[in-house]
C-alpha cells in the first residue's frame, strides 16, 4: 500500500474487455439482423410506380383512433398530379423540403443543420425529414419516434427515390398529408376549407394549406391560430416569388387576397354551436 494511504485502482482484466467487446458486436449483429428482417417484410415500393394502384393504410384521428384510408384512384378524393396546381406543389416544397429536387431521399445537409440547431436549443426543436421520408413514413410506418423506425425510414426513402419519379413521390405525399381532423390529402383539404376541388385553388389558398403542414392539429391549427397560419402563408408566397413560381403581379394579387374560408368557418361555427349545446345541456342537467 502506498504511503499516502490511497488504494491503487485495479486494472480491468483483458478477458473482461474482450468479453465486453464480443457482447457489443454480438448485440450489434443481432440488431442489424432485426433491421434486415423488418426491411424484408416491408411491402414492395416498386408497386407504387403504377399510378392505377390503390392501397389501404391506417391513419389516426385527433383522438388517436385508427381508421382505414385508401391511397390511390379508388379513393374518391384522390387528386392526380396533373390536377394539382403548380403553386400547391411548390408551396409544400418550400415549406417542407427546399432541396427536394436535389437530394436522393435524405437531405444530409438539413440533418446536420437540425442537429446543430437542436444542440444550441438543448432540445429536439427542428426536424429534417424530406418529403420522401414523410411519404415513406405515412405509407408504411408508424408514428413512433425511435432509432429503428428512422433507419427503416431512411431505407424506404432511398428505395423510393430509386424506383419512383419525383413527380410520383410528390403526388403520393400530397394525397396523404394531414391537413385537419381526419382531413387527409389535398383533395379533401381543398373541399374541407374552401369548398372547391384542388385544381381550382388560388396561389393564396395553396400557401394557406401548405402553411399548416408543420402542425395542423396544434401549432398551425387554423381553428385556433388563424393569424399564425396566414402569416406563414405570406412567407411561403414570398418564397414562391423568389423561386419564380409567381410573377410580381401574381405575388401582389395573392397577398391582397383574403382566403375565402367559408367551408372552415362553417365548421368552426358548427363546432362552437355543438360545444355550447353540450355545455348548457350539462348545466341544466345539473339542476334537475
Amino acid at each position: 500500500m502506498p504511503l499516502s494511504g490511497k488504494s491503487v485502482p485495479r486494472e480491468v482484466p483483458l478477458k473482461v474487455i474482450k468479453w465486453l467487446i464480443a457482447v457489443f458486436f454480438g448485440g450489434l449483429a443481432l440488431y442489424a439482423l432485426y433491421i434486415a428482417i423488418l426491411i424484408y417484410r416491408l411491402p414492395s415500393v416498386s408497386a407504387l410506380a403504377d399510378r392505377t394502384t390503390s392501397l389501404s393504410i391506417q391513419v389516426k384521428d385527433w383522438q388517436g383512433r385508427l381508421h382505414p384510408f385508401v391511397v390511390g384512384p379508388a379513393n374518391p378524393r384522390w387528386t392526380p398530379s396533373d390536377s394539382i396546381p403548380l403553386e400547391m406543389k411548390w408551396a409544400v416544397i418550400v415549406a417542407e423540403d427546399a432541396n427536394f429536387y436535389r437530394h436522393e431521399g435524405i437531405d444530409v445537409k438539413a440533418i446536420k443543420e437540425a442537429i446543430r440547431y437542436d444542440l444550441e436549443k438543448k432540445r429536439l426543436a427542428r426536424g429534417a425529414s424530406t418529403i420522401t421520408q414523410q411519404t415513406a413514413k405515412n405509407l408504411f410506418l408508424s408514428r413512433e419516434k425511435s432509432v429503428t423506425r428512422k433507419i427503416v425510414e431512411f431505407y424506404l426513402a432511398k428505395r423510393m427515390e430509386q424506383v419512383l419519379t419525383k413527380g410520383r413521390i410528390l403526388e403520393l405525399y400530397l394525397n396523404i398529408v394531414e391537413l385537419g381532423p381526419m382531413v387527409y390529402g389535398i383533395g379533401h383539404g381543398a373541399r374541407y376549407y374552401f369548398d372547391k376541388p384542388a385544381g381550382a385553388l388560388t396561389p393564396r389558398e395553396c400557401a394557406f394549406l401548405a402553411a399548416m403542414l408543420p402542425g395542423p392539429q396544434k401549432v398551425y391549427n387554423p381553428y385556433r391560430h388563424l393569424d399564425r397560419v396566414l402569416k406563414r402563408s405570406d412567407m411561403l408566397l414570398r418564397l414562391l416569388r423568389q423561386k419564380g413560381v409567381l410573377s410580381e403581379d401574381e405575388y401582389r394579387q395573392a397577398l391582397a387576397e383574403t382566403p375565402n374560408i367559408s367551408g372552415m368557418q362553417r365548421k368552426v361555427d358548427q363546432s362552437f354551436a355543438g360545444k355550447a349545446k353540450r355545455f348548457f345541456r350539462e348545466l341544466f342537467d345539473g339542476f334537475r
